[in-house]
């Protein structure tokens, strides 16, 4: 549904996107990550045709966009960061005026009007003036006015910030059902937790460029990452320690302080065999925690930043 090949940009002597590709099928939610700065947004404007590239394409559903490109703009819902809806006038109203200018006719723009209701979890507040909402609920709007003209490609930029748990989860819930009913999205954002839920694949974005991408599963074994499991003992670590360390699938076992660090892959597979070793070195396990790589892992080793910076 997306196709994007070498897309570059730069602000006088500074390059923004550099000769980034990626590409996102119908029904997939494809992530894109980076620290402030990135390039993110960037991108972004150039595929919803909102800004000029420098070099590289962008096609959407099988049509090139472009600033000046008037029926691909059809095929893409844009949603950005902040809040796009007028406060005097109800739901109802915001998305019947946004269906309108897509040039949907009257009748056809009220049923879409109240399916996006439903959608975003607004309809028993369509009468209501946006200005009396929770930022929560607004942004719900806000990606209702996505989705009017039904687009084949939706462009969510940061959709979540600055609002409660409960708005939050209704988002994120609102995002999966897009995605299974065969809509390609594009997701930004802040949260780790966010992109782990919502994605099918991930793309870290750093200084312009796209320096990794992949399922999350994907990601985490190129960083090689492996699991590390702690397992807290009564006594005897330095043994635990020893025993653990000569299994052929540990890498590492370190003695700190009546606890045992061991790094490995796969660490629900050999945990049992684990707990044995350490009973027959003659100590007692109190406690086991497994900490498996995640994305904030992958992200700060590929950035050696914190996704928020």
């Amino acid at each position: 549904m997306l196709k994007v090949e070498r897309l570059k940009k730069s602000f006088g002597g500074r390059v923004a996107v550099n000769d980034v590709s990626f590409h996102i099928e119908e029904g997939e939610t494809y992530g894109l990550l980076g620290p402030n700065g990135a390039g993110k947004t960037t991108t972004i404007s150039m595929i919803a045709g909102l800004l000029s590239a420098d070099g590289g394409s962008v096609v959407v559903g099988g049509e090139p966009m472009s600033v000046g490109a008037v029926g691909v703009r059809s095929l893409v819902g844009y949603v950005p960061q902040e809040i796009a809806v007028y406060p005097e006038l109800t739901a109802a109203e915001n998305l019947l005026f946004f269906a309108r200018l897509q040039g949907l006719d009257r009748k056809l723009a009220a049923s879409r009007v109240s399916e996006i209701l439903e959608t975003v979890g607004l309809r028993d507040r369509a009468d209501d003036p946006t200005k009396t909402f929770s930022g929560g609920m607004q942004r719900r709007l806000n990606i209702g006015v996505g989705l009017v003209q039904r687009p084949k490609l939706l462009i969510l930029d940061e959709p979540t910030v600055g609002v409660d748990p409960q708005s939050r989860n209704a988002i994120l819930h609102s995002v999966e059902q897009l995605g299974n009913e065969g809509l390609a999205v594009l997701y930004t954002t802040h949260y780790m937790e966010e992109a782990e839920r919502l994605c099918d694949r991930i793309g870290v974005m750093d200084e312009g460029s796209l320096i990794a991408e992949g399922t999350q599963s994907e990601l985490v074994s190129t960083v090689g990452e492996r699991d590390r499991v702690e397992i807290s003992v009564v006594s005897l670590s330095a043994a635990a320690a020893a025993a653990l360390a000569d299994l052929p699938f540990v890498e590492s076992a370190t003695d700190v302080e009546n606890t045992v660090e061991v790094l490995l892959s796969d660490a629900g597979t050999h945990l049992a065999e684990m707990l044995a070793r350490v009973g027959e070195a003659g100590s007692m396990v109190r406690g086991v925690n497994i900490h498996q790589p995640d994305l904030e892992a992958v992200f700060l080793n590929l950035t050696g930043k914190a996704l928020r910076d």
